[in-house]
């Protein structure tokens, strides 16, 4: 754990490893690929947080630790949300943006921080969210 001096920070700094860790985990990535758990994990949040409406958007943003909450606001213009996309779009637009390569293909990656990702979501609000999906994308979401 990270001593930051304020129990805050160090908690979503730890929180923040730890779903990083669990990326590299399911993923197979040795720690030494933190930036690309990190690059993965912003990726994937970044299209999903653009394909929500602006109070969809907050009300999942809500439910992410500090820390991963300021990495999904990164760069956000709720005024160009949502973004209407289908799921080939989605995948597309993650692989622009992830700049590493990878072993399989986009959606194992998408899939993997998903499902990640939902373990860090109450149950109530990731139903929430693949309710708020459009048919063509609920399926990237995992249930």
């Amino acid at each position: 754990m990270v001593a930051t001096g304020f129990a805050s920070f160090d908690t979503t700094v730890d929180k923040t490893n730890r779903l990083l860790k669990e990326i590299e985990d399911a993923y197979g990535w040795p720690k030494e690929r933190r930036k690309q758990s990190y690059a993965a994990l912003r990726t994937v949040l970044h299209q999903l947080r653009d394909r929500l409406t602006v109070d969809e958007a907050v009300q999942f943003g809500a439910q992410l630790p500090m820390l991963v909450r300021g990495i999904y606001y990164e760069g956000w213009k709720p005024a160009e949300t949502p973004v209407k996309m289908h799921s080939e779009e989605f995948y597309q637009r993650i692989r622009h943006d992830f700049p590493y390569s990878i072993q399989g293909d986009i959606e194992q990656l998408v899939h993997t921080v998903l499902e990640t990702l939902q373990r860090h979501i109450s149950e109530g609000e990731w139903h929430d969210l693949r309710g708020r999906m459009p048919a063509d994308l609920v399926t990237v979401i995992p249930a």
